[in-house]
């Protein structure tokens, strides 16, 4: 227990900063590196803002030594980044690109003479593009592939990386991209999204005795998107509208990786879209894990709205006042809640923060320097909530800006900036934000003023 009044952190918590391959790394097409399912759906017209795409992004894979020179300053000690599976696997399975391995290899030592851990997730949403031809994430044969991959990069990387997480927010690759449409590869069928969330977690399962196999002394888990859901009213219809969007984003994903299986409300409320599961799928997803990844950014304010407000009950919850350009409610409180009800209801040995942040409207000053106090803000309320869970028991090791850098935002392109360090993309130039000279400053004290 972690008790006084600085909201100093336990001295082994771990501070990092957190980003994505395709979102930063840029040089889509370099040095044997395959198509990408967000290669080919940001160079599709109409899918993503302004005609964005990440094709250079931050040019990350030619300026990895300054961002890690960046980091060193900056203070961190740890980093979380994804590996393009393309990269590696161009074609997704079968031969090798050396180039990947050691883009990442050079990556990966550089961090360590740096003292940064690196914390390596394995599959943040850019598929290779043959997988996808082949069916993609609703297609079975995705599991076998992403276990080959995961027997690459373990054995590749395995005797210097000892933290991996499988999967970064399987919930957004399968409904937000097989579901809604809004993300790669752009399909709109509920039963291939409820395919592509069983593969998902399916493969995480096969995958985390390869990594244990292949690196003794491995910290493996996975990282879900947590919403907590709140009711607008006590009425039925809110509250049970809270409860399905529950099920359908959280419980969907954390029942089974703890051996429950997947919420019956859910399963019901699917119907015939429920037929990829066969025996032995839940207890391999159920593979005990070190430890919960979680991407919190917002709550939800569950309001049935096929409910005329006049035959509901009176509205109670309203969202604040302080909104993010994303459009998202500022609620510190809720990573408050939602690490007490991870402990309590589902007690995961270890859990991660490893995204939180916000997108704000920043701009350089006239000295050159970007102030950035409603993001300092935001994350020093969710760090005083965090410590608050650590008071009451909640197993939480570490947080992880999200993210480092300005970067592709998916669907949304250049138009949103969640980086504690501001990126020009014309010049590529790195430009530390406030919020960032500020987290420095708390990673030094290990403490929350």
């Amino acid at each position: 227990m972690v008790s006084d009044k600085k909201n100093t952190f336990p001295n082994d918590f771990v501070w990092g900063a957190a980003t994505a391959s395709y979102q930063i790394e840029g040089a889509w097409d370099e040095d044997g590196k395959g198509e990408s399912i967000w290669d080919r759906f940001s160079h599709t017209p109409g899918n993503v803002d302004n005609g964005d795409t990440g094709d250079v992004a931050c040019d990350h894979y030619h300026c990895w030594r300054d961002d890690v020179t960046l980091m060193k300053e900056l203070g961190l000690k740890a980093y979380r980044f994804s590996i393009a599976w393309p990269r590696i696997l161009p074609n997704g399975r079968g031969e090798v690109n050396q180039a990947g391995i050691d883009f990442y290899s050079q990556l990966v030592d550089a961090l360590l003479d740096a003292n940064i851990e690196p914390y390596v997730t394995l599959y943040h949403w850019d598929l290779p593009q043959p997988l996808q031809d082949e069916g993609g994430w609703p297609a079975r044969m995705i599991v076998d592939a992403f276990s080959e991959y995961t027997d690459v990069l373990s054995r590749a990387f395995g005797d210097r990386v000892q933290n991996w997480i499988t999967l970064n927010e399987p919930w957004v690759s399968a409904f937000v991209g097989y579901r809604d449409g809004r993300h790669a590869p752009g399909h709109t069928d509920l039963s291939e999204a409820v395919a592509a969330s069983h593969h998902l977690l399916l493969s995480h399962g096969q995958a985390v005795p390869i990594i244990r196999s292949n690196c003794l002394e491995a910290n493996v888990g996975i990282t879900l998107n947590l919403t907590p859901q709140e009711p607008a009213s006590p009425s039925v219809a809110d509250r049970n509208l809270a409860t399905w969007i529950d099920g359908y984003i959280n419980r969907w994903f954390l029942d089974p990786l703890v051996g429950r299986g997947y919420p019956h409300d859910v399963v019901k409320g699917f119907g015939n879209a429920m037929g990829s599961v066969r025996p032995g799928d839940l207890e391999a997803i159920a593979t005990p894990i070190d430890f919960l990844g979680v991407n919190y950014y917002t709550r939800n304010i569950a309001r049935a709205d096929d409910i005329s407000e006049k035959d509901n009950a009176p509205r109670r919850v309203f969202r604040g006042d302080e909104i993010t350009e994303m459009d998202w409610e500022v609620y510190p409180k809720g990573i408050y809640n939602l690490l007490g009800r991870l402990h309590f209801e589902y007690a995961f040995p270890s859990i991660y923060i490893t995204e939180n942040g916000a997108a704000f409207r920043d701009e350089i000053g006239p000295d050159g320097q970007v102030d950035d106090p409603a993001r300092l803000s935001y994350i020093k309320r969710h760090l005083e909530m965090i410590h608050k869970a650590i008071q009451i028991g909640a197993p939480v090791k570490g947080y992880f800006a999200w993210s480092l850098l300005d970067n592709f935002e998916w669907g949304f392109g250049y138009t949103k900036r969640f980086g504690i360090v501001y990126v020009d993309y014309q010049t590529q130039q790195r430009i530390p934000k406030s919020s960032a000279k500020w987290y420095q400053q708390v990673i030094n004290d290990n403490a929350v003023s």
